[in-house]
């Protein structure tokens, strides 16, 4: 097997790799149908509403961080990730039934939102450090890469099937298939082979668990850079459902399978940095100056794009920056973490990285309201800019610390 596949050699991840990729695809009909719904048919052309939603959804990420990072590093992981899974599935499905029926609302859409947030914000960090139960440390690096190609193979099919789903069906079926989808990933985690496992070492529980992880990441200065670039792009610059849908709409005047288009589009730039990782035998830190960087001049490309097919080249760009940058950042911090730890410090990395939403993807929609979309682009490229000069200034100190060693 070629060695970029080398996690797929451990059966219990080519099981596991099987139900998420189901999931995965659903998860993205979701996603895209939802952004849909609340732009076009709960509100006309409202992207703060969209930004609404986001920041309901990515809200819980921070809200709930002491309590996801210490169920990560407390509780059995397998279990936990069944029941997160099967609380979004449900959540999912009624949502569905509820849209199918007609009588779905705007405040509805934000419950649920916030509601399958809260859910996934316990299932983030669990399912990142699950995978270094199932592959062990040697393979951590690919098996993360390979989850990211996985994601994004899904989300170049989910948002094109999402396009198609509405436009034949409705919108409400989007949700029920993503429901059912989850069923995917449960039956995979029943399968795994249980005795062949990594298990993680389970902290301790004591008070104060999370300050101490909260400590132990900004005591280290890596990691505090990691963080204050994962909180500016994920912020100002992780707001596609608002950039996408909003060129697609107010700029190029398409319609749901042009939208969902745009997004399968950015898969393909997403699926190409994800490979090139699963390629590399070690993340290194300053491909997260050459990440933010490409992804900032990217989004200035998509700011300025005179055409529809101009901005999905933009697209492509900006995906394979963005996953060049965030892969990175997930295998440096869990490969240079110790395993009792690693839990909450992965809470805390996803809870920068999505849980400033509710600051950003309102700011983000009014901008794009008031003055319109391509200047809420650059709010995303200013983003990716700024956390390059991060990575820059971050960088000296580490060669002069790798010249000491030799």
């Amino acid at each position: 097997m070629p060695d970029i596949f080398r996690a797929l050699r451990n059966t219990n991840y080519r099981i596991w790799a099987g139900g998420a990729f189901v999931s995965n695809v659903g998860t993205w009909v979701q996603r895209t149908a939802q952004d849909w719904l609340v732009l076009t048919q709960l509100t006309h052309h409202d992207a703060s509403a969209v930004g609404l939603v986001m920041a309901l959804q990515f809200g819980p990420q921070m809200l709930l961080l002491p309590w996801t990072g210490f169920a990560a590093d407390h509780f059995n992981q397998r279990r936990l990730l069944m029941i997160t899974q099967a609380a979004m599935g449900m959540l999912a499905l009624a949502l569905g039934i509820l849209t199918v029926t007609g009588i779905v609302r705007l405040w509805e859409v934000c419950i649920f939102a916030f509601l399958f947030g809260s859910a996934a914000a316990f299932d983030a960090p669990v399912r990142q450090t699950f995978v270094a139960e199932l592959v062990g440390d040697k393979d951590l690096h690919n098996a993360v890469a390979l989850n990211s190609t996985s994601f994004n193979a899904a989300r170049m099919i989910g948002p094109a099937v999402a396009g198609l789903v509405i436009a034949a069906i409705g919108t409400g079926w989007a949700f029920l298939i993503n429901g059912a989808s989850f069923m995917a990933v449960l039956l995979s985690l029943a399968s795994l082979r249980t005795g062949s496992l990594h298990p993680n070492a389970r902290a301790q529980r004591t008070k104060g668990s999370f300050t101490e992880g909260f400590r132990y990441a900004w005591g280290r200065a890596d990691l505090r850079s990691i963080l204050i670039m994962l909180f500016l792009i994920g912020t100002f610059g992780l707001n596609f459902p608002i950039f996408i849908s909003t060129m697609a709409v107010t700029v190029f005047h398409t319609d749901a399978r042009g939208y969902g288009l745009l997004s399968s589009i950015m898969a393909v730039g997403t699926m190409t940095g994800a490979f090139l990782g699963a390629g590399r035998e070690k993340p290194r830190f300053d491909l997260l100056l050459s990440g933010a960087a490409v992804f900032g001049f990217g989004c200035i490309m998509a700011a300025v794009a005179p055409s529809y097919w101009f901005f999905a080249a933009a697209l492509v760009v900006i995906g394979v920056a963005v996953l060049t940058f965030t892969n990175t950042t997930n295998s440096l911090i869990q490969l240079s973490t110790p395993p009792e730890m690693r839990g909450r410090v992965m809470a805390l990395r996803v809870g920068v990285a999505l849980g400033g939403t509710p600051l950003g993807a309102p700011i983000v929609g009014w901008v794009a309201d008031t003055f319109g979309p391509r200047w809420a682009l650059g709010i995303g490229a200013a983003s990716g800019l700024i956390s390059a000069l991060v990575a820059f200034f971050a960088l000296p100190p580490r060669r002069s610390q790798r010249s000491r060693r030799e």
